[in-house]
C-alpha cells in the first residue's frame, strides 16, 4: 500500500507507558518515544508526531499517511469509562449478560468473581419479538414496546440492540436501529447483527454491549485527533490498526471500535511477521514486551495466528473464561501483565509477585523520579546494570539508580532477608519465568512446538529479557530487529488494509451445497472489498476464506482455510480432509464414522503486503571494540562485574560479540547472556545462537550444560 501524497509514512502506537512514533520516508527511518499521556492520549501522540517529523527535518505536508494504534479502547472496558449504555433485546433474555455462558473458570471456587456486566440490568430493556434459528418471524416485533422505551433511554449515550437469532435474519434489528435514530438522533446505536453476526447469544451481545459503551468515547477521540492532525497541516489520510492485524478507516472504526482492543499487539504480530519473511524463519515466537504487557504469538509460514475470541478485563489472573468475551478478528496471542512498570511486590505467602498492576508513565517506576515509590521491573533492570542510564530512552530520562534500590529494598529485598540486587534479581527470574511459560502453555494449546522456533524479540523491555526467556524455552536462537524499541509502531506501517466479514450458515458436510456457499461467498466478498476500497489508494486486491467446521454434537468448532475460488462438490472431500488434518494437530487422533457441520464462513480481503527489498550481500566477521564497560549483576557469587557495551548505531553488518554483553541504542538495550554468542547480519538485525554444550571430557564425568552468568 502507498501513501496517496507525499512519501513519507508515519506510525503511531500509544501504550500504558511510551508513545512510540515512526517515520520512514526515502529509505531512512526516524523514531521517537514520548511519556504517554493518560489523561489524553492525543497529546502524547501529536507531540510524538511532531518531534518525528522535525527530526527527519520534513514538514506535516510532506507526510503521506498516519496509522495509528492505540490502547484507549482497551483501557476504557477495563477501567469502565465508557458511556451510559442499554441493551434492547428480546422478552425473556435480558439477563443473558449475568448468565453468560455457565462456564466456570475455576471449578470448585465457591467465591467465585465475575465481571460485572457492562450494562446493569434495568437497563436491559426487553421487548416482543421473536426469530427462529432458520431465520423465520415467530412473533413480529412491537413497535410500540420500541417507542414505550423513551423514558427509560433518559441519560443513555449509547444503545445496543441485540435479538435471538439476528446473525440469521437481522430485520428486527435494524427496524428498532431505524426508530431510535428517529426517536432519539443522538444516540450511538449498534447492531449485534452488524458487529458480530454470529450465533451463540451470548458472545454476541457481550460484543456489541463493548462496542456501544466504547463508541461515544472513541467517536470523539478519533474526531479530535483527525482535527488536531488537519491543524497542524497533515492534510493526509488517517487509518487505524484493529485487532485483526489490518488497517481499516477513521469511519469505519468509529462504527466498530470494538476492533481496536489489540490494535498495537496486531502492529507487533505483522511486524514479527515481516521479520520472519525477511529471514526465511518457517517457525517463529513473537515477544513483545513494553512497558505494561509482554504478548506472545506463534508465527508459522510468516502468518500469525489468528482467532475469532478475545477476553477484556479478567477477573482471574491470565484465566480463560473470567473476563469480558469479544467476538471479533484478531491477532491469537497470550498477553500477561509483565512489562517494564511493572509493579512487584510480595504475595500473600511472602513470595515475589510481579504485575499485573503497572506503574504506567504517571507516576512510572521509582527509577523515573515522577514520584513512584514502588520498585518495576525497569528498576530492577536498572539495579541488575542491564540499562544504560546515560540513553536511555534516547537520554529523554534520566534514571535514578539510589530510588530503584530504594523501591526494591523496602517492598522487596528486606521483608525477604536479603539485598537490593539480590531482590532485583529476584524480580527478573520471575517475570522472565512467567513469560516463559505463558509461551509454552500457548504452545501446547495451539497443538505447537515451541523450543525449535526462532524467538524474535521487540518493545523497550523485551530486548533486556529474551535471552534469559531464551535459555528458559530452549530455543536455539533470539533475534532483535532493528527498531525493536518501536516494532509495534513499525509494524503498522508494513500492515495491508483490511476487512473481515463473517455469516454463520448451518450444513453438514454430507449435505455441501456448492453453488448456495458460492452465492454467499460472492456477497460476502463484495462488501468487504467495498469497505477495503475507501482506503486502498488502487491497485489489487487479496482474499483468504476460512470456514469454521466441527463433529456432529461438538459444542466449538475449529477454522480451516478453503481455497479462494468458486465451490465444487468434490470440495467436500478437500474440507474434510484439512479438517481432519487439523483436528489431529490438536488433539491427535480423529472421530471416525460420524459426521461433520459446517457452521459458517469468514471472508478477508486485503491488499497484498508492501514488497519485501531484496537481502543485503553478506558482510564479513569482524570483532567490534566495545565503547565501554558496565557492572552487571552475577548470581553465581552476588555482585557485579564488568561486562562490555556495544553502541549498536556504530556496529555495522558482521559484527560478532559473545556474551555477556551489552547492546545499546536509543529505544533499548539487549542484554546477551554467557549462553549466547551475537553477530549483525546484513540487515542490521541481532541474531543470537546459543553456543554449543562443552564436550565432556571422560566418560566417568557427565556433560554440564553452561549457561554462563545469569542476567
Amino acid at each position: 500500500m502507498q501513501a496517496p501524497q507525499g512519501q513519507a509514512r508515519l506510525g503511531v502506537d500509544i501504550g500504558g507507558t511510551f508513545t512510540d512514533a515512526v517515520l520512514e520516508a526515502g529509505g531512512q527511518r526516524h523514531t521517537w518515544k514520548e511519556l504517554t499521556t493518560p489523561d489524553a492520549p492525543e497529546r502524547g501522540a501529536l507531540a510524538a508526531i511532531d518531534a518525528t517529523v522535525r527530526a527527519a527535518a520534513l514538514t506535516p505536508g510532506d507526510v503521506g499517511l498516519v496509522i495509528h494504534g492505540t490502547t484507549l479502547a482497551t483501557n476504557a472496558l477495563i477501567e469502565r469509562r465508557g458511556a451510559r449504555t442499554a441493551l434492547v433485546t428480546t422478552r425473556g433474555f435480558r439477563d443473558v449478560l449475568q448468565i453468560r455462558s455457565e462456564d466456570r473458570y475455576e471449578q470448585y471456587d465457591l467465591d467465585i468473581r465475575l465481571p460485572e456486566p457492562l450494562v446493569p440490568r434495568r437497563l436491559r430493556l426487553p421487548v416482543t419479538e421473536r426469530i427462529d434459528a432458520r431465520g423465520r418471524v415467530c412473533l413480529p416485533l412491537d413497535e410500540a414496546e420500541v417507542e414505550a422505551l423513551l423514558p427509560a433511554l433518559e441519560g443513555v449515550e449509547a444503545v445496543a440492540v441485540g435479538f435471538l437469532h439476528s446473525y440469521v435474519n437481522d430485520a428486527h434489528e435494524r427496524r428498532v436501529g431505524e426508530m431510535l435514530a428517529v426517536l432519539r438522533p443522538d444516540l450511538s446505536i449498534t447492531l449485534s447483527s452488524a458487529v458480530s453476526p454470529e450465533m451463540r447469544e451470548y458472545e454476541r451481545f457481550s460484543t456489541a454491549c463493548a462496542n456501544a459503551y466504547i463508541q461515544p468515547l472513541m467517536s470523539r477521540y478519533l474526531q479530535r485527533l483527525q482535527d488536531e492532525l488537519r491543524g497542524r497541516g497533515y492534510g493526509c489520510p488517517l487509518l487505524l490498526i484493529h485487532s485483526g492485524g489490518g488497517l481499516a478507516t477513521v469511519e469505519a472504526s468509529r462504527q466498530f471500535p470494538v476492533r481496536l482492543v489489540e490494535s498495537g499487539p496486531a502492529g507487533g504480530a505483522v511486524f514479527s511477521s515481516t521479520v520472519a519473511q525477511e529471514l526465511g524463519a518457517d517457525e517463529v515466537l513473537s515477544f513483545d514486551m513494553g512497558g505494561t504487557t509482554a504478548k506472545v504469538c506463534l508465527i508459522d509460514a510468516f502468518r500469525p495466528q489468528l482467532g475469532r475470541r478475545f477476553e477484556v478485563a479478567r477477573m482471574g489472573r491470565f484465566r480463560k473464561g473470567s473476563g469480558l468475551p469479544l467476538r471479533i478478528p484478531c491477532v491469537e496471542l497470550v498477553e500477561i501483565g509483565a512489562g517494564g512498570g511493572s509493579v512487584a511486590a510480595l504475595d500473600e505467602l511472602s513470595s515475589i509477585a510481579v504485575g499485573p498492576e503497572s506503574a504506567g508513565s504517571m507516576p512510572g517506576p521509582a527509577c523515573y523520579g515522577k514520584g513512584g515509590g514502588r520498585p518495576t521491573v525497569t528498576d530492577a533492570d536498572l539495579v541488575l546494570g542491564r540499562i544504560d542510564r546515560a540513553r536511555f530512552a534516547g537520554g529523554a530520562i534520566t534514571l535514578d539508580l539510589e530510588a530503584a534500590e530504594a523501591a526494591l529494598e523496602r517492598h522487596v529485598a528486606a521483608p525477604l532477608d536479603m539485598d537490593a540486587r539480590s531482590g532485583a534479581f529476584g524480580v527478573a527470574e520471575i517475570v522472565d519465568e512467567n513469560m516463559a511459560n505463558a509461551a509454552r502453555v500457548h504452545a501446547i494449546e495451539s497443538g505447537k512446538e515451541v523450543s525449535r522456533r526462532t524467538l524474535i524479540a521487540f518493545g523497550g523491555a523485551a530486548p533486556l529479557h529474551v535471552a534469559r526467556v531464551a535459555e528458559k524455552l530452549g530455543v536455539p536462537r533470539f533475534v532483535v530487529p532493528s527498531g525493536a524499541g518501536v516494532g509495534s509502531a513499525i509494524g503498522f506501517l508494513r500492515a495491508p488494509v483490511a476487512y473481515e466479514v463473517v455469516r454463520t450458515t448451518f450444513q453438514t458436510l454430507a449435505g455441501f451445497d456448492a453453488a448456495a456457499t458460492n452465492a454467499l461467498l460472492d456477497a460476502m466478498t463484495s462488501e468487504a472489498a467495498a469497505v477495503v476500497r475507501t482506503a486502498a489508494f488502487g491497485g489489487a486486491l487479496q482474499e483468504r476464506r476460512t470456514v469454521f467446521m466441527r463433529y456432529a454434537g461438538q459444542g466449538y468448532e475449529l477454522g480451516i482455510d478453503a481455497p479462494v475460488r468458486p465451490c465444487t462438490p468434490d470440495d467436500a472431500a478437500l474440507l474434510r480432509r484439512s479438517f481432519e488434518d487439523r483436528y489431529r494437530a490438536l488433539y491427535s487422533w480423529t472421530v471416525p464414522a460420524t459426521g461433520i457441520e459446517m457452521l459458517g464462513w469468514s471472508v478477508v480481503v486485503s491488499t497484498p503486503l508492501p514488497a519485501l527489498p531484496p537481502p543485503p550481500p553478506d558482510a564479513p566477521p569482524y570483532r567490534p571494540a566495545p565503547q565501554g564497560t558496565q557492572a552487571v549483576y552475577d548470581p553465581d557469587d552476588g555482585a557485579h562485574h564488568p561486562v562490555p557495551v556495544f553502541w549498536r548505531p556504530d556496529l555495522r553488518p558482521g559484527a560478532a560479540i559473545p556474551g555477556p554483553a551489552l547492546i545499546a541504542e536509543p529505544e533499548t538495550t539487549t542484554w546477551v547472556s554467557a549462553a549466547f554468542t551475537a553477530h549483525l547480519d546484513a540487515r542490521g538485525y541481532i541474531v543470537c545462537d546459543r553456543n554449543p554444550a562443552p564436550v565432556p571430557t571422560s566418560a566417568a564425568s557427565p556433560p554440564r550444560v553452561s549457561v554462563g552468568a545469569l542476567p
